[in-house]
């Protein structure tokens, strides 16, 4: 209890509470921006705190991370361009939400459901760190691989309409993940001789290109044949008790799925957000209306990545096993000041441990404050005229994706993967299914080959480990869903079709009577 004490009176110092402030506004700075990931953003920040003092320089980088994984939402949002990977699933329902004049309900939706996942993980961290951990620790091989195959039955729900469009979206990803070494052998596949190519594409130049330079191409276009296509914002409102009573469950629900993906080492938020959407969809009572700005598929993407900010912490903390990117770079800066994360933690460094704790709860709050107040603020950029906000948001995609490793060649990636996404479009195929492919598409090739390996040529292992089976048939359900909710919506419209053309020969029939008599 004093370690508790002693935690919660270092991280409410006015001090400290001004520098989580400081860390989440950079961190929701750096998350908006095209390319510059939550990972960056700690990286580069942690130089600034080999003078601080241990809890510090966590109030620091905590609130960068916090603030990063919910930045990504807005340009997600208002430019149709994920600000980080972990945004890519926001997309889908909040940009649509945005085309329909509710930018401030979209941001709101957001802000409030990140909100409520980092608080939700946060509790979690707090209550069940060593028996989260312990669960984590049983994944391996087999279990990441059924974990992928999950993750990729999703493209069949992000699909819009046409799931063989979708499909074959989802194997274009699968072919640029190719791109590189092989895992296992490190033999060169796709590589055509391009050196630069060896170590394979990264993914967030695949994304600026396939989201953010493509939508410029085709509101380039868009301008050249004068018509524009803008959104306008007819609706300033933000999210009502009603609306928020609706999404709660799913926020919910996502939040412990995101808390849980969190604690997997490897995972990251960028998954979570894909499958919590997939399980909002899929539980849901109205599954056509997901990807036309349905408030829970903005919801679920973002409790489930803003779940992993506390779950990555859990294996960092109780094992010294960093959950994710930013919490490997968290667990160097630890190892920095002295301190040694696993099971001896809580006893050795005490205070430390509940100020971070602490520096959570606040961070998410501060979070709540700059995204609900900066809703007016965030909302103007799309009233910026397109003949300015292009070149701009353009410049952006470009600096984000050299950013990444300083390589001209990023940018050339992050180009030619806008021309693709423009022809996608033109074709209504759809980007996300790609996006989806190139993250999970390495993870599940990877380890099933090193699973086969394990196994000495056997493929035993698909029914002989349990989380694997559990994830196997939770991917066989998912599809079956989504076979059943096409099959329904496609049965609804042609229904509705049907009593619009009956309805339509019945005032026909009225009108010739009319004029016979």
């Amino acid at each position: 209890m004093s370690n508790f004490l002693l935690g919660l009176q270092n991280a409410f110092q006015p001090a400290m509470i001004l520098l989580t402030f400081v860390g989440v506004a950079a961190g929701i700075a750096i998350g908006s921006l095209p390319g510059l990931t939550a990972t960056m953003g700690v990286a580069v920040l942690l130089p600034l705190t080999f003078g601080m003092d241990a809890t510090a320089a966590l109030v620091l980088l905590v609130g960068v991370y916090i603030g990063a994984i919910y930045g990504g939402s807005i340009s997600a949002i208002l430019l149709r361009t994920p600000g980080t990977p972990a945004a890519a699933a926001t997309v889908l329902d909040g940009n649509a939400l945005l085309q329909k004049g509710q930018a401030a309900k979209a941001l709101s939706i957001s802000v409030i459901a990140s909100f409520g996942g980092g608080i939700v993980s946060t509790i979690m961290l707090v209550t069940l760190s060593p028996l989260l951990a312990s669960a984590a620790l049983r994944f391996s091989t087999p279990e990441f691989f059924g974990l992928a195959v999950f993750g990729l039955t999703i493209i069949a729900s992000i699909s819009g309409g046409n799931p063989v469009k979708g499909l074959l979206a989802g194997c274009l990803g699968l072919i640029v993940a190719m791109v590189g070494m092989d895992p296992i052998t490190s033999t060169p596949r796709f590589t055509f001789g391009i050196v630069k190519l060896m170590s394979g594409l990264n993914v967030i130049p695949v994304l600026i290109g396939l989201f953010a330079v493509s939508e410029v191409l085709s509101q380039m276009e868009s301008i050249m044949r004068a018509q524009k296509k803008a959104a306008k914002i007819t609706d300033h409102k933000i999210i009502n008790r009603k609306e928020l009573r609706q999404i709660l469950p799913t926020i919910l629900k996502s939040s412990l799925l995101g808390t849980f993906i969190g604690c997997i080492p490897g995972a990251g938020a960028d998954i979570a957000s894909f499958v919590s959407y997939n399980e909002a969809r899929r539980s849901s009572k109205h599954p056509e209306q997901f990807g036309t700005g349905c408030l829970e598929g903005i919801a679920a993407p973002e409790a489930g990545n803003n779940g992993v900010t506390g779950g990555a912490m859990v294996p960092m903390l109780s094992l010294g096993v960093p959950g994710d990117a930013v919490t490997a770079i968290l667990l160097g800066a630890l190892t920095i000041q002295g301190i040694q994360p696993g099971p001896l933690i809580f006893q050795n460094n005490g205070p430390v441990v509940y100020g971070l704790f602490c520096t959570m709860f606040l961070g998410n709050i501060a979070m709540l404050i700059m995204g609900l107040s900066g809703i007016r603020l965030f909302s103007k950029i799309v009233e910026i005229p397109k003949q300015i906000i292009l070149p701009i948001i353009l410049a952006l995609s470009m600096v984000g994706s050299f950013a990444i490793n300083n390589n001209v060649m990023d940018m050339w990636v992050a180009l030619i993967f806008g021309v693709i996404g423009y022809f996608m479009k033109k074709a209504n195929i759809p980007s996300s299914p790609a996006v989806l492919a190139i993250i999970l598409g390495p993870m599940a090739e990877t380890n099933l080959r090193r699973s086969v390996i394990m196994y000495e040529g056997s493929f035993r292992f698909l029914w002989t480990r349990p989380i694997t089976i559990a994830f196997l048939l939770l991917s066989v359900i998912s599809m079956i869903s989504v076979i059943r909710t096409t099959k329904r919506a496609r049965e609804r419209s042609a229904r509705l079709a049907a009593e619009q053309q009956n309805a339509k020969n019945e005032r026909d029939d009225t009108s010739h009577g009319q004029m016979e008599k």
